[in-house]
């Protein structure tokens, strides 16, 4: 985990800040699509040069750590790894998983690209290691109505229905 900060901490730019942030906001329960947001520049930060190898390496060094749903997120925000049909998309990268999560792509995307925008305030990126340590040890569960569920309660200057 240590090194996972140490890592998104070399973002000049902390686009992946301002994506999570952004996330945190309009996706308040998806807690793996945040931090999905937040790895999602992995990538780049490894300073591998082809974009599709930096994607897959990026998805795969996570997996391990953040679990499948975060690392599939992470390779289907690159173009060249989003599903191609609502019914499986590329074959062998997860198929029937890879369309459930097509909405949370599209999330995922909105948000990276417009995180582009300045005068975000995103926080800091110390805020976030305790919901990288919850989704490490597995403890943020879906609820059976698809939302996950919220073990930290609601984000900062976040209002609950």
């Amino acid at each position: 985990m240590l090194e996972l900060m140490e890592l998104l901490r070399a973002d000049p730019e902390d686009q992946g800040l301002r994506t999570a942030a952004l996330l945190r906001r309009s996706h308040p329960f998806d807690k793996e699509l945040q931090i999905a947001g937040l790895v999602h520049r992995l990538g780049r930060l490894l300073r591998l040069s082809d974009e599709s190898v930096t994607v897959g390496v990026a998805a795969e060094s996570i997996r391990p750590l953040l679990g499948e749903r975060v690392a599939r997120l992470v390779r289907l925000q690159s173009p060249r790894h989003r599903p191609t049909s609502e019914h499986g998309g590329h074959g062998g990268h997860g198929g029937h998983r890879d369309s459930v999560d097509a909405e949370a792509v599209a999330t995922l995307c909105q948000a990276r690209d417009s995180a582009a925008a300045a005068g975000l305030d995103a926080g800091v990126l110390e805020d976030w290691q305790p919901l990288l340590e919850l989704v490490a040890a597995g403890s943020c569960r879906v609820a059976p109505s698809g939302k996950a569920l919220d073990p930290l309660g609601a984000p900062r200057g976040s209002r609950r229905r």
